[in-house]
This record gives structure tokens, sequence and C-alpha cells, in this order.
């Protein structure tokens, strides 16, 4: 297969973990013959700094050429602490999202065996978890008319939703639910919100079409308890755009790091691949940046073209590197010279050599991935 990539790689440790889910994939491209073309662009706030925009025209006219886009992360303390900043990294990824139609962040959230004893919850807990969130991500108060009063005293956000906003993201929700354990729990605040009323009443009706999965309802409040308390009765999470983004950060806590968690987002036409963790930019240049998320968000990639197989060996190979504790400080106890670049040549090396893929590991702390 032939894929024309957009590299995003943005701001703080975006670059670095983005360059070791590129391994990956020219891995990947090299063992089962594909040709994957790479094509960078600025965005965010290093985007702001070379062009006083935090998406420029050039990028995304790239984005919109390409058959896929892997974003990196965006965000500088510079701007996070000016308040009167009028041109911030963030705009740059929510215009994104608005222009290439990406209305469905999926995130899967998954507690690997090997690492029950990083998360901060009881290993009896989060066992055996295995969830699917979809967040609505191109409407609702992220979105909507934003006012402050002329003397700075008083401001608004507006949330808004429309039927069609609802219904295209719950459907898939429903057909991801169909090829997994056949439940979605839809998490709302439909008690105090009109917007979540609306989200009911449109996703009871979608669910009629789906007869062999079970709905099920959350406020947002206690969904956020539930996560805590019992995450193994989730299976798909359908939820609107802040609800998800709050409660999709919260699932980081089941896997010890949100360095571990992927992201796709897509639309009709574009889509795109993410780690959901931001811009860290006191990590950045250090080599202590867990880039799985970011190789996890190119396995997502190749999901969405079908490619499978490709996508479950790059899987492995992060169970692998996650068992032999190949793995950045951020979930590594045991030993804390393994950098960012080592993980990904290990994750490159069992792409080659995915039965024989070993750690010499004082080779690979003297930054020579070694095959064994």
């Amino acid at each position: 297969m032939k894929l024309n990539i957009a590299i995003l790689p943005g701001d703080g440790i975006g670059p670095e973990v983005t360059n070791q889910a590129i391994k990956a994939l020219k891995a990947i491209a090299s063992e089962f013959n594909h040709n994957f073309k790479f094509t960078t662009a600025d965005v965010g706030a290093v985007a702001i700094d070379k062009h006083n925009d935090a998406l420029p025209e050039k990028t995304l006219e790239l984005c919109k050429k390409s058959d896929a886009i892997l974003f990196g992360a965006i965000g500088d303390p510079k701007y996070d602490n000016d308040p009167s900043a009028k041109v911030r990294p963030e705009q740059g990824l929510l215009k994104l999202r608005k222009e290439l139609g990406l209305y469905a962040n999926i995130r899967p959230v998954k507690a690997y065996k090997t690492l029950l004893d990083k998360s901060p919850l009881k290993k009896h807990i989060i066992q055996g978890t295995d969830i699917s969130i979809y967040r609505e991500l191109t409407g609702g108060i992220y979105f909507g008319e934003k006012h402050t009063s002329e003397d700075g005293n008083y401001a608004s956000d507006l949330c808004g939703y429309s039927r069609e906003e609802i219904e295209r993201i719950a459907h898939l929700a429903f057909v991801a639910a169909e090829h997994r354990s056949h439940k979605v729990t839809l998490v709302d605040k439909a008690n105090v919100l009109e917007t979540s009323r609306l989200w009911r009443k449109v996703v009871k009706e979608v669910a009629e079409q789906y007869p062999d999965v079970t709905l099920d309802f959350l406020f947002v409040d206690n969904a956020a308890m539930q996560m805590i308390l019992n995450p193994k009765q989730f299976d798909v999470i359908l939820t609107e755009n802040m609800f998800g983004d709050i409660i999709s950060d919260e699932a980081s806590v089941i896997g010890g790091s949100i360095g571990l968690l992927a992201s796709a987002s897509v639309g009709d036409k574009y889509a795109m691949f993410e780690p959901i963790h931001g811009s860290y930019p006191q990590a950045a240049d250090k080599g202590i940046a867990n880039p799985i998320a970011s190789i996890l968000s190119a396995a997502m990639l190749l999901s969405h073209f079908e490619l499978h197989n490709e996508a479950e060996l790059i899987r492995l190979a992060v169970e692998k590197s996650l068992k032999l504790n190949i793995t950045t400080p951020d979930i590594n106890s045991v030993v804390n010279t393994v950098t960012t670049s080592n993980v990904g040549d290990f994750i490159e090396d069992f792409i080659y050599n995915p039965k024989d893929t070993n750690l010499n590991f004082k080779n690979i702390h003297l930054g020579q991935s070694t095959i064994i």
C-alpha cells in the first residue's frame, strides 16, 4: 500500500516521540513492502514563532492532500502563562479538527498485565480493563460562541449540539461495540444540561438500530467515580467533547502513565493519529519522554487502513518492550537509563525480528539496539 503521511511534530516532546513512531512505520513499510511517504510541517507554538499562526495555511493544505496525519503534541508555557495572548498553540489543533471534520476521537484504554503495579489503583480493580472511549470532537463548549465583557469581569462559553453531530459519532460507537463486548455507556449530565438531554434522546433512537448492543447511561460525575472504582464495567464509552476530554485523561491512571495512551481522530474524509499526552516541555530533549503512545497511535493509523497484521506487530512489539522493562522513567522502576530513542530502537528491532529480538542492557544503555 502507498500512503502519504503528514507529520506534525509540534512542540515540547512532540518531535522526539513522533520520531519513534516514524521508525516503527518505516520498519513496517520495509517488512510488508509498503510505500510510506512522510512530509513534515509546523503546528502549535513552533508555528506561531515561525509564522505567527498556530496552523499555517501550508500545513493545512499538506494535511488535506495526505492520506493520514501523525500528530505529536502542542503547547508552550510562554502561551499557557499569558492570558492576554491572542494566538495560542491550542487554536491550531482546534482549527485542524474543525477544518478536516475530525468529529470522532477514539481512545483505547488498556491495563497491561506487566504494568498493573504501576497504576495507583489496586491490581484487582484494573486487571482486565479494556475500554474504547468515543469522544465527540468538533462541537460542544470548546467550539461554541465565546464572550468576555469589556470590563473583564464576566465571561461565557456556549455549549451547543445538533442531532446530526450526535448521530454520526453514536453510530461509530455502536459499530465498535458490535465488534467488542456489545455495550455502550453514554456519559452525560442529563439531569442539568439541555444538550445532554438531547444526547440521551438521540442516542436512544440510534440504539434501536443495534439490538445486540446494550446501552446504559451515567452522569459524568458518577462516571468519573466509576472509572476509578470499577473500570472493568466499561466497554465503549460515548460522550461529548469536554466530558470526553476529562474522562479519557482520568483513564490514563489505569495504565499507569498517560504516556501509554494513543488516539485516533477521524471524520468522513480525513484521519489524524496522536498520543493524548501534552507537550511536556520540561522533558523536551532529555530522552525521558515515553514514546509508546505515539507508537501505538501509528498502529491505529495502520488499522484505519485495514493493515491489521502490521498494526498487531507493533502492538506485540510494545508489549514485549513493557515485559522486558525497556521503558522510560515514568513507568520504569528498575532501570532508569533507557531513553526515548532506545524504546523506539527496540520496537524497530522487534518488527524486523519478532522471534529473536531481546535486550542487551549494556548496549541499549549506550544507545545501541542489539538483536540477540
